[in-house]
Protein backbone atom coordinates (compact mmCIF):
# COMPACT_ATOMS: atom_id res chain seq x y z
CA UNK A 1 0.00 0.00 0.00
CA UNK A 2 1.47 3.61 -1.03
CA UNK A 3 1.12 6.25 2.06
CA UNK A 4 3.10 8.74 -0.18
CA UNK A 5 3.49 9.94 -3.34
CA UNK A 6 6.68 11.29 -5.52
CA UNK A 7 6.33 14.76 -6.71
CA UNK A 8 6.76 15.65 -10.13
CA UNK A 9 7.43 19.73 -9.78
CA UNK A 10 5.84 21.94 -12.60
CA UNK A 11 6.47 25.24 -12.19
CA UNK A 12 3.14 27.67 -13.59
CA UNK A 13 0.94 30.46 -12.30
CA UNK A 14 -2.12 28.17 -11.53
CA UNK A 15 -3.25 29.49 -8.62
CA UNK A 16 -3.12 33.94 -7.87
CA UNK A 17 -3.14 34.35 -4.25
CA UNK A 18 -3.33 38.21 -2.63
CA UNK A 19 0.05 36.47 -0.29
CA UNK A 20 1.40 34.31 -3.03
CA UNK A 21 2.86 35.79 -6.58
CA UNK A 22 2.90 32.38 -8.23
CA UNK A 23 2.23 29.11 -7.59
CA UNK A 24 4.20 25.64 -7.81
CA UNK A 25 1.63 22.80 -8.63
CA UNK A 26 2.49 19.21 -8.16
CA UNK A 27 1.55 15.82 -10.02
CA UNK A 28 1.54 12.84 -7.78
CA UNK A 29 2.64 9.26 -9.40
CA UNK A 30 1.91 6.16 -7.25
CA UNK A 31 4.52 4.73 -5.70
CA UNK A 32 6.02 2.64 -2.54
CA UNK A 33 5.93 4.41 0.60
CA UNK A 34 9.44 3.34 1.18
CA UNK A 35 10.79 4.50 -1.76
CA UNK A 36 9.89 7.94 -2.91
CA UNK A 37 12.81 9.16 -5.73
CA UNK A 38 11.95 12.11 -7.48
CA UNK A 39 10.73 12.33 -10.69
CA UNK A 40 11.32 15.93 -11.84
CA UNK A 41 10.47 16.61 -15.38
CA UNK A 42 12.68 19.54 -15.20
CA UNK A 43 16.45 20.03 -14.04
CA UNK A 44 16.06 19.69 -10.16
CA UNK A 45 18.77 22.47 -9.73
CA UNK A 46 16.85 24.39 -12.04
CA UNK A 47 13.35 23.65 -10.63
CA UNK A 48 14.90 24.44 -7.04
CA UNK A 49 16.02 28.16 -8.05
CA UNK A 50 12.42 29.03 -9.71
CA UNK A 51 10.50 27.54 -6.80
CA UNK A 52 12.84 29.26 -4.08
CA UNK A 53 12.65 32.40 -6.13
CA UNK A 54 8.77 32.60 -6.08
CA UNK A 55 8.86 30.98 -2.51
CA UNK A 56 7.94 34.24 -0.32
CA UNK A 57 10.08 34.61 3.29
CA UNK A 58 8.33 35.75 6.55
CA UNK A 59 10.18 36.37 9.89
CA UNK A 60 8.38 34.22 12.07
CA UNK A 61 8.26 37.12 14.83
CA UNK A 62 6.44 39.61 12.11
CA UNK A 63 2.80 39.36 11.29
CA UNK A 64 1.54 39.05 7.97
CA UNK A 65 -1.92 40.20 6.66
CA UNK A 66 -2.93 39.75 3.12
CA UNK A 67 -3.56 42.50 0.52
CA UNK A 68 -7.30 43.01 2.23
CA UNK A 69 -5.60 43.66 5.52
CA UNK A 70 -6.65 40.21 6.95
CA UNK A 71 -3.99 38.59 9.23
CA UNK A 72 -2.52 34.90 7.89
CA UNK A 73 -2.39 32.72 10.07
CA UNK A 74 0.09 30.70 11.51
CA UNK A 75 -0.37 27.77 9.74
CA UNK A 76 -0.69 29.41 6.24
CA UNK A 77 2.69 31.18 6.93
CA UNK A 78 4.22 28.10 7.70
CA UNK A 79 2.63 26.21 4.55
CA UNK A 80 4.21 28.47 2.28
CA UNK A 81 7.54 28.75 4.12
CA UNK A 82 8.07 25.19 4.76
CA UNK A 83 9.33 22.32 2.03
CA UNK A 84 7.59 19.43 2.74
CA UNK A 85 11.06 17.90 3.88
CA UNK A 86 11.35 20.83 6.47
CA UNK A 87 8.04 19.78 7.59
CA UNK A 88 8.11 15.95 7.52
CA UNK A 89 11.36 15.80 8.98
CA UNK A 90 12.07 12.61 9.94
CA UNK A 91 9.18 10.74 7.90
CA UNK A 92 10.67 7.83 5.83
CA UNK A 93 12.61 9.14 2.57
CA UNK A 94 11.21 12.44 3.21
CA UNK A 95 15.18 14.01 3.43
CA UNK A 96 16.58 12.13 0.93
CA UNK A 97 13.24 12.86 -2.22
CA UNK A 98 14.72 15.90 -3.89
CA UNK A 99 11.11 17.27 -4.71
CA UNK A 100 10.34 17.29 -1.18
CA UNK A 101 13.35 19.53 -0.75
CA UNK A 102 11.62 22.13 -3.45
CA UNK A 103 7.52 21.90 -2.71
CA UNK A 104 6.07 23.82 -0.22
CA UNK A 105 3.28 22.71 1.76
CA UNK A 106 1.06 25.17 -0.05
CA UNK A 107 2.30 24.16 -3.51
CA UNK A 108 0.98 20.64 -3.05
CA UNK A 109 -1.80 21.66 -2.25
CA UNK A 110 -2.93 24.12 -4.18
CA UNK A 111 -3.06 20.93 -6.97
CA UNK A 112 -6.11 19.66 -5.51
CA UNK A 113 -8.12 22.35 -6.43
CA UNK A 114 -10.34 20.60 -9.16
CA UNK A 115 -13.85 20.38 -9.71
CA UNK A 116 -15.96 17.37 -11.34
CA UNK A 117 -19.37 18.05 -12.00
CA UNK A 118 -21.36 15.05 -12.16
CA UNK A 119 -25.12 13.46 -11.22
CA UNK A 120 -25.29 16.88 -9.39
CA UNK A 121 -22.40 17.16 -7.18
CA UNK A 122 -19.67 19.07 -7.03
CA UNK A 123 -17.17 16.82 -6.57
CA UNK A 124 -12.90 17.23 -5.78
CA UNK A 125 -10.54 14.47 -6.99
CA UNK A 126 -8.55 12.78 -4.23
CA UNK A 127 -5.37 14.68 -3.09
CA UNK A 128 -2.63 14.99 -0.98
CA UNK A 129 -2.51 17.22 2.05
CA UNK A 130 -0.25 17.73 4.65
CA UNK A 131 -2.13 19.00 7.74
CA UNK A 132 -0.57 21.67 9.77
CA UNK A 133 -1.44 22.94 13.76
CA UNK A 134 -0.12 23.72 16.56
CA UNK A 135 -1.04 22.17 20.08
CA UNK A 136 -4.59 23.76 21.63
CA UNK A 137 -5.03 24.17 25.18
CA UNK A 138 -7.57 21.23 25.42
CA UNK A 139 -4.34 19.19 24.18
CA UNK A 140 -1.44 19.67 26.13
CA UNK A 141 -0.04 16.83 27.87
CA UNK A 142 -2.02 14.37 26.37
CA UNK A 143 -1.50 11.30 23.87
CA UNK A 144 -1.44 11.97 20.14
CA UNK A 145 -3.40 9.07 19.27
CA UNK A 146 -6.11 10.30 21.57
CA UNK A 147 -5.92 13.46 20.37
CA UNK A 148 -6.24 12.34 16.99
CA UNK A 149 -9.43 9.58 18.13
CA UNK A 150 -11.55 12.09 20.11
CA UNK A 151 -11.34 15.20 18.06
CA UNK A 152 -11.21 13.84 14.44
CA UNK A 153 -14.49 11.92 13.29
CA UNK A 154 -13.63 11.09 9.02
CA UNK A 155 -10.68 8.27 10.24
CA UNK A 156 -11.40 5.91 12.52
CA UNK A 157 -8.61 4.55 15.75
CA UNK A 158 -6.98 2.09 13.15
CA UNK A 159 -6.18 4.23 10.91
CA UNK A 160 -4.54 6.92 13.00
CA UNK A 161 -2.39 3.92 14.60
CA UNK A 162 -1.33 3.19 11.10
CA UNK A 163 -0.10 6.65 10.34
CA UNK A 164 1.86 6.58 13.61
CA UNK A 165 3.59 3.66 12.80
CA UNK A 166 4.00 4.58 8.81
CA UNK A 167 5.84 8.13 9.69
CA UNK A 168 2.84 9.96 8.23
CA UNK A 169 2.59 12.11 11.69
CA UNK A 170 5.21 14.45 13.02
CA UNK A 171 5.83 16.64 16.19
CA UNK A 172 8.74 19.55 15.63
CA UNK A 173 9.37 17.61 12.22
CA UNK A 174 10.31 14.71 14.64
CA UNK A 175 8.56 11.20 14.39
CA UNK A 176 5.34 10.85 16.76
CA UNK A 177 4.92 7.48 17.72
CA UNK A 178 1.71 5.64 19.27
CA UNK A 179 2.97 6.60 22.94
CA UNK A 180 4.20 10.39 22.22
CA UNK A 181 2.71 13.17 24.36
CA UNK A 182 1.50 16.37 23.38
CA UNK A 183 3.36 19.41 24.70
CA UNK A 184 2.62 23.30 24.52
CA UNK A 185 3.78 24.88 21.46
CA UNK A 186 4.36 21.35 19.74
CA UNK A 187 3.47 22.00 15.95
CA UNK A 188 2.05 19.15 14.59
CA UNK A 189 1.91 17.46 10.96
CA UNK A 190 -0.33 14.27 9.30
CA UNK A 191 0.46 13.53 5.80
CA UNK A 192 -3.11 12.22 4.60
CA UNK A 193 -4.69 11.22 0.94
CA UNK A 194 -7.81 13.32 1.08
CA UNK A 195 -10.91 12.41 0.20
CA UNK A 196 -13.31 15.71 0.01
CA UNK A 197 -17.19 14.62 0.54
CA UNK A 198 -19.28 15.60 -2.53
CA UNK A 199 -21.36 19.00 -2.67
CA UNK A 200 -24.76 20.07 -4.48
CA UNK A 201 -23.42 21.52 -7.89
CA UNK A 202 -25.28 24.94 -7.19
CA UNK A 203 -23.86 28.60 -8.11
CA UNK A 204 -23.25 30.78 -5.50
CA UNK A 205 -25.70 33.89 -6.48
CA UNK A 206 -24.57 36.90 -5.51
CA UNK A 207 -27.23 39.46 -4.53
CA UNK A 208 -25.28 42.97 -3.72
CA UNK A 209 -21.36 43.46 -3.96
CA UNK A 210 -19.10 46.61 -3.50
CA UNK A 211 -15.46 47.10 -2.98
CA UNK A 212 -16.21 45.92 0.59
CA UNK A 213 -18.68 43.20 1.08
CA UNK A 214 -20.39 40.57 -0.90
CA UNK A 215 -24.08 39.04 -0.03
CA UNK A 216 -24.29 36.29 -1.09
CA UNK A 217 -27.66 33.53 -1.44
CA UNK A 218 -25.67 30.36 0.18
CA UNK A 219 -26.97 27.38 -1.26
CA UNK A 220 -27.28 24.21 1.08
CA UNK A 221 -25.04 21.65 1.73
CA UNK A 222 -21.80 23.48 1.27
CA UNK A 223 -19.58 24.44 4.20
CA UNK A 224 -18.77 28.23 4.15
CA UNK A 225 -15.08 27.80 4.85
CA UNK A 226 -12.85 24.93 4.99
CA UNK A 227 -13.09 22.67 7.71
CA UNK A 228 -12.80 18.96 9.25
CA UNK A 229 -13.37 16.66 5.68
CA UNK A 230 -13.85 19.72 3.22
CA UNK A 231 -11.12 22.36 1.77
CA UNK A 232 -12.26 22.75 -1.96
CA UNK A 233 -15.75 22.07 -1.37
CA UNK A 234 -16.63 25.13 0.59
CA UNK A 235 -17.90 29.00 -0.52
CA UNK A 236 -14.71 30.48 0.27
CA UNK A 237 -12.99 28.04 -1.99
CA UNK A 238 -15.52 27.90 -4.84
CA UNK A 239 -15.66 31.38 -4.97
CA UNK A 240 -11.75 31.95 -5.14
CA UNK A 241 -11.60 29.12 -7.81
CA UNK A 242 -14.22 29.71 -9.70
CA UNK A 243 -15.61 32.99 -9.28
CA UNK A 244 -12.23 34.41 -8.69
CA UNK A 245 -13.59 36.38 -5.72
CA UNK A 246 -10.95 36.46 -2.44
CA UNK A 247 -13.52 36.70 0.66
CA UNK A 248 -13.66 36.11 4.80
CA UNK A 249 -17.27 35.16 6.26
CA UNK A 250 -18.58 37.87 8.18
CA UNK A 251 -20.55 35.22 10.21
CA UNK A 252 -21.96 31.78 10.67
CA UNK A 253 -24.18 29.64 8.84
CA UNK A 254 -24.81 25.76 8.88
CA UNK A 255 -23.36 23.64 5.83
CA UNK A 256 -27.04 22.66 5.14
CA UNK A 257 -28.49 25.99 5.79
CA UNK A 258 -29.17 28.07 2.84
CA UNK A 259 -29.59 32.00 2.30
CA UNK A 260 -28.61 35.48 3.18
CA UNK A 261 -24.90 35.42 4.16
CA UNK A 262 -21.95 38.16 4.19
CA UNK A 263 -18.30 37.63 2.61
CA UNK A 264 -16.14 40.43 3.05
CA UNK A 265 -13.26 41.79 1.03
CA UNK A 266 -11.32 43.84 3.45
CA UNK A 267 -10.39 43.40 7.30
CA UNK A 268 -12.18 46.37 7.85
CA UNK A 269 -15.65 45.35 5.95
CA UNK A 270 -15.21 42.30 7.77
CA UNK A 271 -14.55 43.65 11.57
CA UNK A 272 -17.79 46.35 10.87
CA UNK A 273 -20.41 44.12 9.46
CA UNK A 274 -19.21 41.58 11.85
CA UNK A 275 -20.26 44.04 14.82
CA UNK A 276 -23.42 44.86 13.30
CA UNK A 277 -24.55 41.29 12.67
CA UNK A 278 -23.65 40.29 16.26
CA UNK A 279 -25.79 43.40 17.15
CA UNK A 280 -29.46 42.76 18.03
CA UNK A 281 -30.43 45.97 16.45
CA UNK A 282 -30.00 43.77 12.99
CA UNK A 283 -33.38 42.08 12.07
CA UNK A 284 -32.69 38.29 11.05
CA UNK A 285 -35.17 36.10 9.13
CA UNK A 286 -35.37 32.49 8.67
CA UNK A 287 -37.78 30.11 7.56
CA UNK A 288 -38.26 26.04 8.31
CA UNK A 289 -40.34 23.57 7.21
CA UNK A 290 -40.82 21.62 10.37
CA UNK A 291 -42.91 18.33 11.69
CA UNK A 292 -46.64 19.02 12.47
CA UNK A 293 -48.98 21.90 13.16
CA UNK A 294 -46.73 24.70 14.57
CA UNK A 295 -49.18 26.77 16.92
CA UNK A 296 -51.08 29.54 14.74
CA UNK A 297 -49.88 32.16 18.06
CA UNK A 298 -46.45 33.88 18.13
CA UNK A 299 -44.06 31.38 20.19
CA UNK A 300 -40.81 32.90 22.12
CA UNK A 301 -38.26 30.47 22.95
CA UNK A 302 -35.84 31.41 25.75
CA UNK A 303 -34.14 28.19 26.89
CA UNK A 304 -30.72 27.99 27.14
CA UNK A 305 -28.48 26.20 24.54
CA UNK A 306 -25.08 24.13 24.98
CA UNK A 307 -23.15 22.23 22.95
CA UNK A 308 -23.07 18.62 24.12
CA UNK A 309 -20.89 16.69 21.72
CA UNK A 310 -18.73 18.61 19.37
CA UNK A 311 -17.30 16.34 17.35
CA UNK A 312 -20.55 15.19 16.58
CA UNK A 313 -22.04 19.24 16.13
CA UNK A 314 -24.97 18.10 18.80
CA UNK A 315 -26.81 20.85 20.61
CA UNK A 316 -29.06 20.39 23.06
CA UNK A 317 -31.61 22.57 25.55
CA UNK A 318 -29.33 22.48 29.10
CA UNK A 319 -29.94 24.88 32.04
CA UNK A 320 -26.35 25.52 32.00
CA UNK A 321 -26.33 26.61 28.45
CA UNK A 322 -25.64 30.03 27.03
CA UNK A 323 -29.12 32.07 26.84
CA UNK A 324 -30.52 32.09 23.55
CA UNK A 325 -33.76 33.31 22.14
CA UNK A 326 -35.86 32.63 19.17
CA UNK A 327 -39.00 33.96 18.03
CA UNK A 328 -41.37 31.99 16.25
CA UNK A 329 -44.87 32.61 13.50
CA UNK A 330 -46.32 30.10 11.89
CA UNK A 331 -47.04 31.10 7.77
CA UNK A 332 -48.66 27.87 6.26
CA UNK A 333 -49.47 24.72 7.34
CA UNK A 334 -50.34 21.79 4.71
CA UNK A 335 -51.95 18.82 6.86
CA UNK A 336 -48.62 17.34 7.23
CA UNK A 337 -45.57 20.05 7.78
CA UNK A 338 -45.93 23.88 8.58
CA UNK A 339 -43.38 27.00 7.06
CA UNK A 340 -42.46 28.59 10.03
CA UNK A 341 -40.74 32.36 10.34
CA UNK A 342 -37.86 32.18 12.72
CA UNK A 343 -36.23 35.56 14.55
CA UNK A 344 -33.46 34.30 16.45
CA UNK A 345 -32.21 37.33 18.62
CA UNK A 346 -28.61 35.28 20.02
CA UNK A 347 -26.55 33.23 17.86
CA UNK A 348 -26.08 30.09 19.32
CA UNK A 349 -24.64 26.82 17.31
CA UNK A 350 -27.85 24.96 15.82
CA UNK A 351 -30.09 27.15 18.16
CA UNK A 352 -33.28 27.31 15.73
CA UNK A 353 -32.84 24.06 15.17
CA UNK A 354 -32.44 23.14 18.67
CA UNK A 355 -35.62 25.30 20.11
CA UNK A 356 -37.92 23.44 16.94
CA UNK A 357 -36.66 20.13 18.55
CA UNK A 358 -37.59 21.18 22.18
CA UNK A 359 -41.23 23.14 21.56
CA UNK A 360 -41.56 19.41 19.74
CA UNK A 361 -41.75 20.49 16.31
CA UNK A 362 -38.32 19.80 14.40
CA UNK A 363 -36.91 20.78 10.75
CA UNK A 364 -38.86 18.22 9.00
CA UNK A 365 -35.63 16.93 7.32
CA UNK A 366 -33.17 17.52 10.09
CA UNK A 367 -30.76 14.41 9.84
CA UNK A 368 -29.82 15.22 13.47
CA UNK A 369 -33.04 16.83 15.68
CA UNK A 370 -35.47 14.82 13.18
CA UNK A 371 -34.05 11.37 13.85
CA UNK A 372 -36.16 8.61 15.52
CA UNK A 373 -33.44 6.68 15.55
CA UNK A 374 -31.37 9.01 17.80
CA UNK A 375 -34.53 10.89 19.18
CA UNK A 376 -37.15 8.20 19.52
CA UNK A 377 -40.51 8.74 18.66
CA UNK A 378 -40.68 12.03 20.71
CA UNK A 379 -38.05 13.13 18.49
CA UNK A 380 -36.82 15.05 21.63
CA UNK A 381 -39.20 17.23 22.98
CA UNK A 382 -39.20 19.16 25.65
CA UNK A 383 -35.56 17.80 26.33
CA UNK A 384 -36.16 14.15 26.38
CA UNK A 385 -33.44 11.90 26.37
CA UNK A 386 -30.36 10.70 27.83
CA UNK A 387 -27.21 12.73 26.40
CA UNK A 388 -24.81 9.95 26.41
CA UNK A 389 -27.47 7.13 24.73
CA UNK A 390 -27.96 10.32 22.22
CA UNK A 391 -23.95 10.36 21.65
CA UNK A 392 -23.73 6.40 21.07
CA UNK A 393 -26.96 6.22 18.59
CA UNK A 394 -25.78 9.87 16.92
CA UNK A 395 -22.02 8.00 16.41
CA UNK A 396 -23.33 5.49 14.03
CA UNK A 397 -25.35 8.33 11.80
CA UNK A 398 -23.22 8.22 8.48
CA UNK A 399 -20.98 5.67 9.02
CA UNK A 400 -22.84 2.48 9.61
CA UNK A 401 -26.23 3.81 9.10
CA UNK A 402 -27.83 6.44 7.20
CA UNK A 403 -29.06 9.26 8.66
CA UNK A 404 -33.05 9.28 8.44
CA UNK A 405 -35.42 12.24 9.13
CA UNK A 406 -39.18 12.52 9.87
CA UNK A 407 -39.35 13.44 5.80
CA UNK A 408 -36.58 11.27 4.49
CA UNK A 409 -38.73 8.60 6.33
CA UNK A 410 -41.42 9.17 3.59
CA UNK A 411 -39.29 9.93 0.63
CA UNK A 412 -37.45 6.74 0.61
CA UNK A 413 -41.05 5.44 0.20
CA UNK A 414 -41.69 6.91 -3.12
CA UNK A 415 -37.96 7.21 -4.29
CA UNK A 416 -35.26 4.53 -5.06
CA UNK A 417 -32.66 6.97 -5.42
CA UNK A 418 -32.81 8.38 -1.88
CA UNK A 419 -30.06 7.33 -0.18
CA UNK A 420 -27.24 9.19 2.45
CA UNK A 421 -23.98 9.42 2.85
CA UNK A 422 -22.32 5.84 4.69
CA UNK A 423 -19.12 3.65 4.50
CA UNK A 424 -19.14 1.83 1.41
CA UNK A 425 -17.40 -1.22 2.27
CA UNK A 426 -14.45 -0.08 -0.14
CA UNK A 427 -10.91 0.94 0.53
CA UNK A 428 -8.74 3.84 -1.44
CA UNK A 429 -6.09 1.60 -3.28
CA UNK A 430 -3.53 4.54 -2.71
CA UNK A 431 -3.91 5.02 1.29
CA UNK A 432 -6.37 2.28 2.04
CA UNK A 433 -8.89 5.09 4.15
CA UNK A 434 -12.62 3.79 4.31
CA UNK A 435 -14.47 5.09 1.69
CA UNK A 436 -18.10 6.33 1.49
CA UNK A 437 -21.00 6.46 -0.72
CA UNK A 438 -22.07 9.40 -1.95
CA UNK A 439 -25.11 11.06 -0.80
CA UNK A 440 -28.32 11.61 -2.74
CA UNK A 441 -28.83 15.86 -3.26
CA UNK A 442 -32.05 15.12 -0.96
CA UNK A 443 -29.95 14.68 1.81
CA UNK A 444 -27.83 17.64 1.33
CA UNK A 445 -30.34 20.16 1.65
CA UNK A 446 -32.00 21.00 5.06
CA UNK A 447 -35.31 23.35 5.20
CA UNK A 448 -33.89 26.14 6.87
CA UNK A 449 -33.27 29.17 4.81
CA UNK A 450 -32.04 32.59 5.68
CA UNK A 451 -34.25 34.87 4.06
CA UNK A 452 -33.45 37.93 5.11
CA UNK A 453 -31.25 40.40 7.15
CA UNK A 454 -32.15 44.16 7.66
CA UNK A 455 -30.36 47.40 9.83
CA UNK A 456 -33.40 49.63 10.30
CA UNK A 457 -30.36 52.04 11.96
CA UNK A 458 -28.09 51.29 9.33
CA UNK A 459 -30.68 51.35 6.40
CA UNK A 460 -29.77 48.15 4.72
CA UNK A 461 -32.01 44.97 3.69
CA UNK A 462 -31.22 42.15 1.62
CA UNK A 463 -33.20 39.21 1.11
CA UNK A 464 -34.01 36.32 -1.44
CA UNK A 465 -36.55 34.00 -2.64
CA UNK A 466 -38.23 31.73 -1.03
CA UNK A 467 -37.09 28.29 -1.79
CA UNK A 468 -39.11 25.35 -3.28
CA UNK A 469 -40.15 23.49 -0.23
CA UNK A 470 -40.97 26.74 1.56
CA UNK A 471 -43.83 27.30 -1.05
CA UNK A 472 -47.36 26.57 0.45
CA UNK A 473 -48.07 23.91 -1.73
CA UNK A 474 -45.38 21.96 -1.43
CA UNK A 475 -46.04 18.01 -1.07
CA UNK A 476 -44.36 16.83 2.16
Amino acid sequence: MATLASAVLLVSAAEQDPCTPATTTIAHTKTDGRNREAQASLNTDEIQQQAVSLRPSFPSHVRRYDSGGFRVRRQILDSRQSTLADVLGETTGAAENDSFKIVTIHDEVAQGAKYVVADGLRKVPPYYFTYLTYCKERWRDRNILDIFVTEFRDRDEEYYKHALASGLVTINSKLAGLDTIVRNGDRISHRIHRHEPPVPAKSIEIVFQDEDIIAIDKPSGIPVHPTGRYRFNTITEIMKHELGLFVHPCHRLDRLTSGIMFMARTAKAAQLMGALLRDRTVLKEYVARVVGEFPEQEVSCDMPVVTVHPKLGLNRVKMDGKPATTIFNRLSYNGKTSVVRCRPLTGRTHQIRVHLQYLGHPIANDPIYANRRVFGPDLGKGGSGDDDDIVVRLARMGKYEEAQSVAYEEIIQHSKKAQGEKLSGEKCEICDTELYSDPGLNKLELWLHAQKYGSKIEGWEYQTNLPDWAQQNFGM
